[in-house]
């Protein structure tokens, strides 16, 4: 059986990146509260160093390795905001960094990452870039997962802890799901603490294979990914990251990439912030579960990401 970190691990993690990424701001959101019919609150993680809550994860894993091992430097496989977090983190502390990203990830995420101090390098699409990192592995690169590592997702779990300081009252997160690092940190820190905290995942069509290997209850790996949402673009969960999702999540519900547009808009629009449709899609999949959310309840949407591709700000 594969292991998820523990809530003293997350609490760890907390205390180790703290001097190196944001405690971002969460906030009661009237207008969303209205349209939902409870009480709604935003955590603006798109406002986390480089826009998303990913060096959360790369920099605690990055802080556990022996200095020898950082030594030679550290790989990573990304087509967007992973890319940017372990770069990021690695020039922060002083490391080369190589980042295996598909031929057809957007020009803002390969422009962020150069600038952070990592070389590209491409491959085909991400499933041929996963294939490579072996390669960099038997040179002594130290590999840093997006996803299935329990260092990596302790770092991301520290979201929980935050969320449960600014909201004791907290009953309902809805958090996105990629390759399911995020939320099975958050669930396991907040369910640590509080069990009766219902955790609900999103997908969006085209970038659903956490959704399709539970249905399964095996590993579905995505031939490709179609979504918009391309932060979503794993193409297949772990073990240890469906298995959290076995355990931890009420369900995961997909909506469409339209459906995600058009909350960011609305986002956009009432709220003032540009979110990616990773993380818009929230909104979204809190529209499908209306019905689940009396108004004592008190939910809080995981707004993760804020990297929109300017090409994509046509489509909202």
């Amino acid at each position: 059986m594969v292991e998820m970190p523990t809530l003293p691990q997350i609490q760890r993690a907390r205390q180790r990146i703290s001097p190196c990424v944001k405690r971002t701001p969460l906030t009661a959101s009237a207008t969303l509260s209205e349209r939902l019919r409870t009480n709604v609150y935003v955590k603006l993680e798109l406002f986390q160093k480089t826009g998303s809550f990913k060096v959360r994860g790369a920099f605690n894993k990055i802080l556990t390795l022996k200095p020898e091992v950082r030594e030679r430097g550290v790989v990573a496989v990304s087509g967007g905001n992973h890319a940017q977090a372990v770069a990021y983190a690695a020039r922060s502390l002083g490391l080369r960094a190589v980042v295996l990203m598909p031929e057809n990830t957007p020009r803002n995420y390969l422009d962020a990452t150069r600038e952070y101090g990592a070389d590209i390098k491409f491959a085909a699409d991400v499933r041929s870039a996963f294939a490579e990192v072996a390669a960099y592995e038997r040179q002594g690169w130290a590999y840093i997962h997006p996803f299935d590592d329990p260092d990596v997702i302790a770092g991301q779990g520290t979201i929980g802890l935050e969320i449960l300081e600014d909201v004791p009252q907290v009953t309902d997160i809805i958090v996105s799901i990629g390759g399911g690092g995020l939320i099975g940190g958050i669930a396991t820190a907040v369910k640590s603490l509080k069990p009766a905290v219902r955790m609900w995942g999103v997908e969006t069509e085209g970038a659903d294979c956490m959704s399709k290997s539970l249905a399964a209850d095996k590993i579905v790996t995505l031939d490709v990914i179609t979504s918009v949402a391309r932060t979503l673009g794993a193409p297949a969960p772990s073990e240890r990251t469906l298995q959290a999702a076995r355990e931890l999540l009420e369900s995961v519900t997909v909506v469409s990439d339209i459906e995600a547009l058009v909350a960011a808009r609305f986002i956009l629009e009432r709220l003032k912030v540009l979110t990616e449709p990773a993380a818009s899609c929230t909104l979204a999949a809190a529209d499908r579960l209306i019905d689940q959310f009396a108004p004592e309840r008190h939910v809080v949407l995981v707004l993760c990401g804020g990297n929109m591709p300017p090409d994509d700000l046509a489509l909202v």
